[in-house]
């Protein structure tokens, strides 16, 4: 554990998974399990999070006239987590407050690592001068195949530059979380593909167990 993160008081919650997985109602079935336990706590969503992160999430999720490369695309992802990092996830845990995030380094793994099939090492590097170090505290991964969740991301809307990619590509992404979910014990999967009701609460057994 490298020293920034033996520096902090409070913890850093993050999750994660491809579109349509639920995401956004699991952040709020871990505020209602944090206030419960009076945890004072942040929200964080990724790319993005800080005034200037979040045009660096502008030019990275709208679709554009310019192709961005894949390594564009990667750098511009590490720049943002780089702001929000030092300005605001750090600050937060070191005053005590615990954090949610919206997404962190394990998107970059799966979306950049598998999506654009980036070697691990050069990813490493990468987040080896941006992150020194820094992981969360806890991972909850929503699994659930592309297909399923890619219709559910169509039912919301328009679809941003990302979410255009053809199914091969997100059937990399989910294979990564997976192999990374399953070599690190601070990722707990979840079967999003379950019923709401059997999803939420399997968040928060896995929570509860984690604040026990």
């Amino acid at each position: 554990m490298s020293q920034t993160q033996l520096s902090q008081s409070g913890k850093f919650i993050v999750v994660e998974g491809i579109e349509g997985a639920g995401k956004s109602s699991a952040i709020k079935i871990i505020e209602q399990c944090l206030t419960k336990q009076n945890i004072e706590f942040e929200k964080t969503r990724e790319p993005g999070g800080t005034a200037l992160a979040e045009k660096l999430r502008a030019i990275v999720k709208e679709p554009n006239d310019e192709q961005i490369t894949a390594e564009c695309e990667l750098l511009l992802m590490y720049a943002s987590r780089s702001q929000l990092l030092h300005n605001k996830i750090l600050p937060a845990l070191r005053n005590g407050q615990w954090v949610i995030g919206d997404r962190h380094d394990l998107s970059s793994r799966a979306y950049q690592g598998g999506g654009r099939e980036f070697d691990d090492n050069v990813i490493d590097a990468i987040a080896n001068i941006t992150l020194k170090g820094f992981k969360p505290d806890f991972t909850l991964y929503l699994d659930i195949t592309p297909e399923q969740g890619l219709a559910r991301a169509e039912a919301r809307g328009e679809l941003d530059r990302i979410e255009q990619e053809k199914i091969e590509f997100f059937h990399r992404v989910r294979n990564k979380y997976l192999e990374l979910a399953h070599q690190d014990s601070s990722i707990h999967i979840v079967d999003a593909s379950q019923p709401m009701a059997k999803v939420h609460q399997d968040i928060r057994n896995i929570l509860e167990d984690y604040l026990v």
